[in-house]
């Protein structure tokens, strides 16, 4: 069972994912909250596997929350949607390095939403191309050079490729189109890379290949 809470000042659109997440079999609504402060004291009570956080709540903002809760290593299970109004929200690029597993538009179709809370507790990241175009303008606009964050000495020469692929916005099909190999072997080097670079989910992976300097602003191959 997937145990979500979900973070919303707006008690209609808490109820509308309440309805939906928890006609599924396989889902559990454990708790709502109407603002940061509330979601963090919930998360740290609960231990959800799935967070949906709205970006703007009063008394904590849902950024610092989210921040609190993936610097919390009693929390490392734990996995923060971001929702936003707008996909290109001006908070996307501080919420990813702050440790967010993605992005949902609060309009996003119900399937959508479902299959988003399943992908990110299997280890994926909801990131669509315009919100990683979104990522690589920021990385443009504020680092010159590479930060060396990361060390990929630990790659292998074909997970380094595949990370540079995942930097540029590229999905598993999409990777595994580029290198003639199957989605499952894409995604097991997808995976085994962010294992090795202690990545939370792919959306970290796509950050790190950028401080690291193996991705630069501009490459979208």
């Amino acid at each position: 069972m997937i145990r979500v809470l979900l973070a919303d000042d707006q008690s209609l659109v808490r109820a509308g994912f309440r309805a939906l997440l928890g006609a599924q079999p396989d889902i559990e609504v454990v708790a709502e909250a109407a603002d940061g402060a509330q979601a963090l004291s919930s998360v740290r009570e609960l231990r959800p596997d799935v967070v949906l956080m709205d970006i703007r709540m009063p008394v904590l903002d849902g950024l610092a929350a989210t921040r609190r809760i993936t610097e919390d290593q009693h929390l490392h299970g734990v996995k923060v949607v971001m929702l936003t109004t707008f996909e290109l929200d001006e908070y996307v690029f501080e919420a990813i390095r702050s440790g967010a597993s993605g992005f949902l538009v609060k309009d996003t179709e119900p399937e959508e939403l479902v299959r988003a809370v399943r992908a990110v507790v299997d280890g994926d990241a909801l990131l669509s191309p315009g919100v990683t175009r979104r990522l690589i303008a920021e990385f443009a606009a504020r680092s010159k050079e590479p930060t060396a964050a990361a060390d990929l000495g630990e790659l292998t020469e074909r997970e380094r490729e595949v990370m540079t692929l995942v930097g540029i916005g590229l999905s598993n099909d999409e990777i595994a189109r580029r290198l003639v190999v199957s989605p499952l072997t894409a995604k097991t080097h997808v995976s085994r890379a962010m294992v090795k670079l202690s990545a939370r989910d792919r959306a970290q992976l796509v950050v790190l290949a950028y401080e690291s300097g193996l991705v630069r602003p501009g490459w979208l191959g």
